[in-house]
Order: C-alpha cells, then sequence, then structure tokens
C-alpha cells in the first residue's frame, strides 16, 4: 500500500519548487507570503525524508544538485496543478456553472420560471437547468434540490428565503361568456352566474375566492358547476366560455392580452406577496442559485 502524501511533504514540495525556480529561499519565502526561515525548514525535512540533498548552499548561491534537478521538474508540475486548483475554486466562486435543480409548482414554474429561463441560460450558458414541477411539496435536502421556488404561506424552516414578485387574485371571464350578460358589480353577484372552481390536490378542499369589499379582505365560496384540480384548467374551461374562474395575474396576464379572457370585479381584487424562493444554507454560496436568484429578482 503506497503511504499517502502529508500535509508537511507537500508545503516543502511547493517551497522547494518555488526555491528552485527563484533561486533564493528569500524570493521563494516573498512568493508564498511565509518567512524565509519557514522555507529552509520545509526544505531541510523534505530532504530527510527524501534521504537525498535538493540544494548546494554557499554563502551567495543557491543551486539545484543532480537529484533536484530531477525531482524539480516534478514539484513544478505539482505547483502546476496546485495553481489550477486554485483558480477552479476562485472561478467557481464567481462562475455559475453546473447543474442548477429546482423545484416549483406547475403554474409557478410554467409562467414564472419557464419563461426566464431563455435569457438566464444566454447569460449563463455553463449552467444547466433541471426543473421539476409538482404541486407536491418537496424536501430540499433529501431532493438535492437548489432552489425552489413556492407560493403560499410557508411553514417555518431552516431555508434560507426571499420574497419574489407581488401578484393579485382576480376574477376573468371570456368574451364569449359576458356577450349578452351583465357583468357583476359586487362579488355577492356571482350566485347569479356560472363559475368554474379548484379544488387542491393537497387537501381537497375547495378554493374560497377573496375580495376586497369596503376595505377588508372577504373570501366567498361560490356554487359552481365546474370543479377542476389544476389551475391551468380553471383558465382553458372559463376562455372555452364555462363561466367567471378567479386566477393568479401572472397566468392570466397571456390570456388577457390575446383577448381571451377580460378582468371580471377588478376593484375588488386582492394582492399577494406570497411567492417565495428558498434555498439550503448550503448552498448559500452557488454562484448558480445566486444568479438565478437575481433574475428572480428583476421579474419583481
Amino acid at each position: 500500500m503506497r503511504e499517502q502524501i502529508g500535509i508537511d511533504r507537500l508545503t516543502g514540495l511547493i517551497a522547494f519548487a518555488r526555491a528552485g525556480s527563484l533561486g533564493s529561499y528569500t524570493a521563494a519565502a516573498r512568493s508564498l507570503s511565509v518567512s524565509p526561515s519557514a522555507v529552509s525548514k520545509s526544505i531541510q525535512r523534505l530532504e530527510k525524508q527524501f534521504g537525498v540533498s535538493l540544494f548546494t548552499r554557499t554563502t551567495r548561491s543557491l543551486t539545484l544538485t543532480a537529484e533536484g534537478r530531477d525531482l524539480h521538474e516534478r514539484a513544478l508540475k505539482l505547483l502546476h496543478d496546485a495553481d489550477e486548483i486554485e483558480q477552479a475554486a476562485r472561478a467557481a466562486r464567481t462562475e455559475p456553472t453546473g447543474t442548477l435543480r429546482i423545484a416549483a409548482s406547475l403554474p409557478i414554474g410554467l409562467h414564472i420560471i419557464a419563461p426566464a429561463l431563455p435569457e438566464f441560460r444566454r447569460l449563463h450558458p455553463k449552467v444547466t437547468i433541471d426543473l421539476r414541477l409538482s404541486d407536491q411539496m418537496v424536501d430540499l435536502v433529501e431532493g438535492g434540490f437548489d432552489l425552489a421556488v413556492r407560493i403560499g404561506d410557508l411553514p417555518d424552516s431552516s431555508l434560507l428565503s426571499r420574497q419574489l414578485l407581488p401578484y393579485r387574485l382576480c376574477c376573468y371571464a371570456s368574451p364569449q361568456y359576458l356577450a349578452g350578460r351583465s357583468p357583476p358589480t359586487r362579488p355577492d353577484q356571482l350566485e347569479e352566474h356560472e363559475t368554474v372552481n379548484l379544488r387542491y390536490q393537497n387537501s381537497g378542499q375547495l378554493f374560497r375566492w377573496p375580495f376586497l369589499v369596503g376595505g377588508r379582505e372577504v373570501e366567498i365560496l361560490p356554487p359552481s358547476g365546474i370543479i377542476v384540480d389544476a389551475s391551468e384548467a380553471v383558465l382553458a374551461a372559463i376562455a372555452a366560455g364555462a363561466g367567471i374562474g378567479m386566477a393568479t395575474s401572472f397566468m392570466a396576464g397571456a390570456w388577457v392580452s390575446r383577448g381571451a379572457l377580460v378582468p371580471v370585479l377588478a376593484d375588488h381584487a386582492v394582492e399577494r406577496h406570497n411567492i417565495t424562493a428558498l434555498w439550503p444554507e448550503s448552498r448559500r454560496s452557488n454562484p448558480a442559485v445566486r444568479a438565478f436568484l437575481d433574475t428572480l429578482v428583476e421579474l419583481s
């Protein structure tokens, strides 16, 4: 079994490589930010361990011995490798690289994260994105995720967090549905309309619609002829003329832009500030995580 190299020997080899190249202990010490005596002692220990003399010393010069010249080339390679390791570590602290594993719910992933990925990849081509979309809560540490983006109130945890863009919860309907009908002007008038509601997959509970009424927030559970368990299905149904539904502004925005949906009861819409980015303490200094957080913050 080969003997593993010790720290003292490694330190001696680095001091030997520098002294051999620079021709003096003083110059080697200056380049390594240590004292000349530290360089001298390291090389003396190395010579004792190897059982050979590496330098011929006089009061005026420091010359490699025959054995020293042979070993010096090998020591220079070691020094070069050490420099490369240092440069790689420095680059890792500053340049985003590697795979970035992100967890998010389907709406967040489709409407916030996915549209931001092309520009992020243009700026950081050495980062590969692995985006996992699920409405189930995942354990970031056990799942090996670098970052998660979640919506809603979050339990206390040891994860680091940052609040992201605000959004509005508003009712929407298609122009087709509203044609020939009087749109509601108060939330209680929803009982006179067809509505589409959401059932949460995790709890099985129906979504209670929040509204601002008289300066305070109230919740209404409208009688709905269509209930679905995916927010995308709410939008698809109301865009097809099924009635009125409630959705987040970041999801409904594209539908509104192309004229498939229009806001309803907009004066009673509520604003939320509960989209949050979360990441483990171990990813605090990860350059790819920091860069992606910057991208998300710019969306706010």
